[in-house]
């Protein structure tokens, strides 16, 4: 199959795993239901619990978008039999913008700055009244819509080519989606950029960091790849990525998870270091209540569990080319991601005035934050399951399919 050209009747359309939709489904809709009940008794720690399950979700959405973008761009061939695991990634991105309706209703239960309450300092109020041009609720709509505008128009673009070019096998949707990859990744990364502002940053109103958006995206790339090395090592059978992928496909994914793990820790470090040095007061609470009391041990388990030792693990060469092995790394770089989601959006609910006072002894964490993820990772991986049915899991029109397959290390 790896010497000759492949023909459409040796690799069969997935009809997928009837059991497994069903389940998702199912897992999906009560997760949400559980997790509207909660609602009803807090409904400000419900909405963070649903906000940090929406935000990991669509972090590894947008990060094999920009994965498929970029090799797009880069015109590079190794990774096509690899791509349609990439497609199917992002491909669930409808689902989530109707899983942002939510988010959009219950805003004013998330952020202050929408309705400030009067007993707020009075210089974080003129702080958020001079912000207003910015941080309303008409704007934080209107911009939401055109970043799920932006993104959905790219995805389904270079998802529907790539499976019209399953059934023509034509160079031209190639070269379409290589001009719209080029075009599309800055695009794609200024809207999600300004979603981290507008979901993450905003909640606390007084708080800002130029570097916050490349964080975000960063961590999000992160995550992608390691989802994606979790597919291709367990997602296997006639037919199906993972028993086309050799081991110098899974080197190459090894070394641009080592890579984006480095560039997140130096973003993670230099954002802290220039706010530590500058020490200003609007600054500096954000960190505060994150390093210390009951959320200082996550600030240490991130540097160490996010940066440090995946880092020295994926330093192995003779790891990077064992799918196992790598797999090991990159779940528990998938935890790390949650945590780190954790870590971002629950201390705003124990900051008081957003300035130099907070409540850092207990974490706040609420049941729903299992019932969110639940609901939204079911109903996100219910519609991927869903759009591969009766597709190629391996893009079989591509004409440089058999580059791909006969790749070997340089």
């Amino acid at each position: 199959m790896n010497e000759e050209r492949i023909s459409l009747d040796e690799l069969p359309r997935w009809e997928g795993s009837r059991t497994a939709l069903m389940a998702c489904t199912v897992a999906g809709a009560a997760g949400l239901a559980l997790t509207a009940i909660g609602y009803l008794f807090d409904a400000r720690r419900t909405m963070l619990s649903y906000l940090v399950a929406f935000l990991y979700f669509l972090g590894l959405t947008l990060g094999m978008l920009a994965l498929n973008m970029a090799k797009y761009a880069a015109r590079a061939r190794w990774h096509i039999v690899i791509r349609r695991a990439i497609e199917a990634v992002h491909a669930p991105l409808p689902a989530l913008a109707v899983l942002f309706i939510p988010i959009a209703l219950a805003a004013r239960k998330i952020y202050v700055w929408i309705d400030p309450p009067a007993g707020l300092d009075k210089e974080v109020l003129h702080n958020i009244e001079h912000k207003h041009g910015y941080l309303n609720f008409p704007g934080f709509v209107w911009r939401s819509v055109v970043y799920f505008a932006v993104w959905l128009l790219i995805s389904e673009l270079l998802f529907r080519h790539s499976v019209a070019q399953d059934e023509d096998g034509s160079p031209r949707w190639t070269a379409s989606n290589r001009r719209w990859g080029s075009v599309g990744l800055p695009l794609v990364a200024i809207a999600a950029t300004f979603a981290a502002f507008d979901w993450v940053m905003s909640l606390n109103p007084t708080w800002y960091s130029t570097l916050f958006g490349v964080y975000f995206l960063t961590g999000s790339f992160v995550a992608g790849l390691s989802l994606l090395v979790l597919i291709l090592t367990f997602v296997r059978g006639p037919g199906v990525v993972g028993s086309l992928v050799k081991k110098p496909h899974f080197h190459n994914v090894g070394k641009l998870l080592l890579a984006f793990v480095c560039f997140w820790g130096y973003i993670a470090f230099s954002q802290y270091m220039l706010m530590y040095h500058a020490n200003l007061p609007e600054e500096v609470p954000w960190f505060l209540v994150r390093t210390h009391g009951s959320w200082r041990p996550f600030a240490f388990l991130l540097a160490f569990g996010r940066f440090i030792l995946p880092f020295l693990a994926l330093l192995s060469r003779d790891l990077k080319l064992r799918p196992r092995a790598l797999s090991v790394v990159a779940a528990w770089l998938l935890f790390m991601h949650l945590i780190d989601l954790i870590w971002l959006v629950f201390p705003s609910a124990q900051m008081r005035d957003f300035g130099m006072k907070w409540s850092p002894a207990s974490l706040g964490l609420h049941w729903t934050l299992i019932t969110a993820f639940v609901g939204v990772g079911g109903v996100w991986a219910a519609c991927a399951l869903w759009r591969l049915q009766g597709k190629y899991l391996v893009p079989v029109g591509d004409p440089y399919l058999e580059d791909s397959l006969r790749y070997v290390q340089p």
